[in-house]
């Protein structure tokens, strides 16, 4: 009897051993990723889920979009490939919050680099320069930014894109807020407003969709310049390294225009060449 038992122990103390092996064969580290002893690995990465042309979750749960692309060569770079990527919406508002937590590895989701930001989280890139600017229907006569006063121009509530309109170039503008640029492109298309307006890119990839061809056009006006830059946890500079070294590659092998072309092509979107890698285009005093 006493030798069963102790067989008995000892069969627990092995099954815990190896319930306790198993249970840290997934590790991960404080940015968002994952490996585990069989040497896969999975990385999690911030993006829109909401914007076409950049970063959208389609209806099958597939995603899609110039942020999507650049953070899928990334990724490839870094030593993921497309199936061990997983795509974390993370909205403006919980993007630093994102990064610090931990939950995702980096963020590229439309992430202008501002000074003020830099103080909470490390970019990478530039990779995209976009300005603000008004998506308006073809036919439209509007040509420059004080042809706005007295029309209606739409943004998302609370948009510095529209105030700024309002205030600086066309204060007699007539400003509707929408929550989401969706519904201000919604109402751009049946009339309700005259022009929308954020940065080129996201108005592009708007345009870009197939119920929208044809229909709209980007006015050109560059009323602002956005550096978009690839966010990473503060402090994690070998990372940002790794994917300043990826971005170099990207654009130097053209899968950067092939992106653009893809993404922006059917509105015939004017992009700016690729940035170089730590320039900043800053915004007119």
């Amino acid at each position: 009897m006493k030798i069963r038992k102790v067989t008995a122990a000892s069969a627990v103390v092995l099954a815990l051993a190896l319930s306790a092996t198993a249970c840290g064969s997934d590790k991960k580290d404080d940015t968002g990723s994952s490996s585990s002893g069989g040497g896969g690995g999975t990385i999690k990465i911030g993006i829109k889920y909401d914007q076409p042309g950049l970063g959208l979750k389609k209806p099958d749960g597939s995603f899609a979009g110039f942020d999507v692309d650049v953070a899928t060569y990334v990724a490839k770079q870094l030593g993921y490939d497309a199936d061990k990527i997983e795509f974390v919406e993370t909205k403006s508002a919980d993007r630093e919050n994102a990064l610090a937590r931990g939950d995702v590895k980096f963020i590229a989701a439309t992430y202008s680099i501002t000074d003020e930001r830099k103080q909470k989280v490390d970019f990478a890139g530039p990779y995209l320069l976009a300005h603000q600017d008004l998506l308006i229907k073809t036919d439209s006569t509007i040509a420059k930014g004080t042809d706005l006063n007295g029309k209606k121009l739409c943004s998302v509530t609370g948009s510095t894109s529209a105030q700024n309109v309002q205030k600086s170039i066309a204060p007699k503008a007539d400003l509707k807020e929408y929550p989401t640029y969706s519904e201000c492109v919604s109402a751009l298309q049946n009339g309700a407003v005259d022009a929308v307006t954020t940065d080129d890119s996201i108005l592009a990839g708007f345009a870009s969709q197939d119920q929208y061809k044809g229909k709209f056009k980007l006015a050109g006006l560059k009323l602002s310049n956005e550096n978009y830059g690839i966010g990473v946890k503060k402090g994690d500079t070998a990372t940002v390294d790794k994917i300043n070294k990826a971005l170099e590659k990207m654009v130097s092998d053209g899968s950067w225009d092939k992106a653009v072309s893809a993404n922006f092509g059917p509105a015939n979107y004017k992009n700016e060449p690729a940035p170089k890698i730590g320039v900043i285009v800053p915004n007119a005093s």
